[in-house]
Parts: C-alpha cells; structure tokens; sequence
C-alpha cells in the first residue's frame, strides 16, 4: 500500500475585507467549511498580517494519486465559487 499526500498552496485575496477582523472572519469560515465538506487540514502560512491577501496552505492524504488530485481539485473549485475572495495564484505538489 503507498500514501500520497497531496499540498496545496493558495493565495488569496479578499477584495472587500476593511480590517485584519472581517479577512479573518472569512478566513476562519472558509477554512471550517473546507475542512468539514473535504476532510482536509487548512491552515493560513503566510501574510497573516495584511487585511486583503492571504496564502493558504492544505494538505490531503489518500492511497491513490487520483484521489488527491480530485479532491484538491474540488476544493479549488469551492475556493473560486467563494464571492468575498479571489483566488490569485495556487500550486499542486504531491509526494
């Protein structure tokens, strides 16, 4: 049995955010809809100090590199469905 992990980073950039408060409201919303739709882990790596960008890293684990790349996959699509931000730039790495 092999494990393929597959990671994810994503920049983000919340166009209507006003303050640190209201892009980590979206944040902390996007990342437990995530989590809970996809079974992934989600965490902000970088830019956490600046109200209207963000760099998002995931992280999925399964035995088939189909698997991974589906779920990232969809989790890209959600991420881009979402109305209070844009998805700027992500990479796929898997291992």
């Amino acid at each position: 049995m092999g494990m393929i992990v597959g990671l994810c980073t994503v920049e983000l950039h919340f166009p209507e955010a006003q303050s640190l408060k209201n892009k980590r409201k979206i944040l902390v919303s996007l990342k437990t809809r995530l989590q809970n739709r996809f079974n992934i882990s989600v965490a902000e790596i970088d830019e956490s100090h600046l109200w209207q960008k963000a760099t998002v890293g995931i992280a999925t684990v399964a035995n088939e590199t189909a698997r991974v790349n589906q779920t990232l996959d969809h989790v890209l699509n959600d991420i881009r469905a979402n109305p209070s931000l844009e998805l700027v730039r992500s990479q796929i790495e898997l291992l």
